[in-house]
């Protein structure tokens, strides 16, 4: 539990940055303002920025059951995560290529940082903790990486089918802002395939475990596979 909590607070933190103007500069998240917007960007920066130390914090101290090198391994897990080989490069990417022609692969990167590094950190250390091999350790991790990427490429495509309404946030953002996405360059129906075969792959990481207790990790990447929002 102190893992997922502590993965929660990082995930709350990185929507506040991203929603800042300098940012993604979004006034909606989950259907009402954005922090910014409530509480000036001033407020919503330190408080971003105390959710990461709270974050570690908590690990720390919350994981007396825990062996240590499990509990030090989760931290650098988180670290490596949000760091500049994980969200930070995502963002930094993102940023950079706004407005500019971009591949696959540069769309890839992105998303493989900016979204699918966290999940896999996620994954990873509920692992970790839970007494997991490392073989298990990295199935699941592969299979949150699948998860991640399938996420972002089902978010790219609400962007363009969806109303701001329904999704909870401005709807076709990324298109007005210059963003390179999936549906931009494959396609919709492309895209659609896409989510399908990534859903496959997250299902195919998941085969060495027990099929009852896997079971949730399968209806979580079909559910974001089917998502509304």
């Amino acid at each position: 539990m102190p893992v997922a909590c502590a993965v929660e607070m990082l995930h709350v933190m990185s929507l506040i940055h991203d929603d800042l103007p300098c940012m993604d500069n979004d006034d909606l998240r989950r259907g009402r303002p954005s922090n910014h917007r409530v509480f000036g960007e001033g407020t919503a920066v330190i408080t971003a920025d105390a959710l990461i130390a709270l974050a570690f914090e908590h690990v720390a101290i919350a994981t007396a059951s825990v062996p240590a090198y499990r509990v030090l391994r989760a931290v650098v897990e988180y670290g490596s995560a949000m760091g500049p080989e994980g969200l930070v490069a995502g963002q930094f990417v993102d940023i950079d290529s706004e407005g500019k022609a971009v591949g696959v692969s540069v769309l890839e990167y992105i998303h493989l940082h900016k979204t699918a590094r966290l999940l896999e950190a996620a994954a990873a250390c509920g692992a970790i903790v839970g007494g997991g091999g490392d073989a298990e350790v990295e199935s699941v991790r592969r299979y949150a990486r699948c998860v991640g990427q399938l996420f972002q490429v089902v978010d790219d495509i609400l962007d363009v089918t969806k109303t701001s309404e329904e999704l909870g946030k401005t709807a076709g953002k990324d298109v007005a802002s210059g963003k390179t996405t999936y549906p931009k360059l494959m396609g919709l129906e492309k895209a659609q395939e896409l989510a399908q075969t990534l859903v496959l792959k997250a299902e195919a990481e998941l085969h060495a475990f027990d099929r009852v207790k896997a079971a949730p990790l399968r209806h979580l990447a079909r559910y974001i596979a089917h998502r509304w929002n």
